[in-house]
């Protein structure tokens, strides 16, 4: 249950299959910033992390490590049915259902959820604590995925993977 006061903030992580300038992930990089626009546009949209799904910008804040193939998306949304309706009701899913041709398969976890107060903007160093918690202790109040929310319904028919790169 949403809290009053709060947003919703999403961290999803995952690996290109080849460097950013390899033709194989070329169609993922030419329609990033489009994606990304869109999800901008959409209404419930909140914020995006500056660099959000763009592997080795050089932005010290959006690093994972030291390989430039990781790419962290970290947005916030007004509730969990309009990031529902950005994921899986807008060209975003096209995207999502063809993951695999341009991302590694992850052995974890690697998106999660939580509630922020209205007006924050978490950071990287934030939303990986999250995720390594839900790593450790599944789905808590601190840190869940789609299935502790109640009124999103949409992530059950769409394949979505705890391993699968989303």
């Amino acid at each position: 249950m949403q809290p009053d006061g709060y947003h919703l903030a999403e961290l999803n992580v995952g690996r290109l299959l080849a460097p950013t300038d390899d033709p194989r992930v070329a169609e993922f990089m030419a329609n990033l910033d489009r994606v990304n626009g869109l999800g901008k546009r959409m209404p419930g949209f909140v914020w995006m992390m500056e660099g959000s799904g763009e592997p080795g910008t050089g932005n010290t804040e959006n690093s994972i490590g030291d390989d430039p193939q990781f790419v962290a998306n970290l947005t916030v949304w007004k509730d969990a049915p309009s990031l529902e309706k950005f994921v899986w009701g807008t060209i975003h899913k096209q995207f999502y259902e063809r993951r695999q041709e341009w991302f590694e398969v992850l052995g974890a976890m690697h998106f999660v959820m939580w509630w922020v107060p209205e007006g924050h903007e978490p950071t990287l160093d934030e939303a990986m604590e999250r995720l390594e918690h839900l790593r450790s202790h599944g789905a808590t109040e601190h840190a869940f995925d789609w299935s502790a929310l109640k009124d999103a319904k949409m992530w059950q028919s769409h394949g979505c993977s705890h391993v699968a790169a989303e």
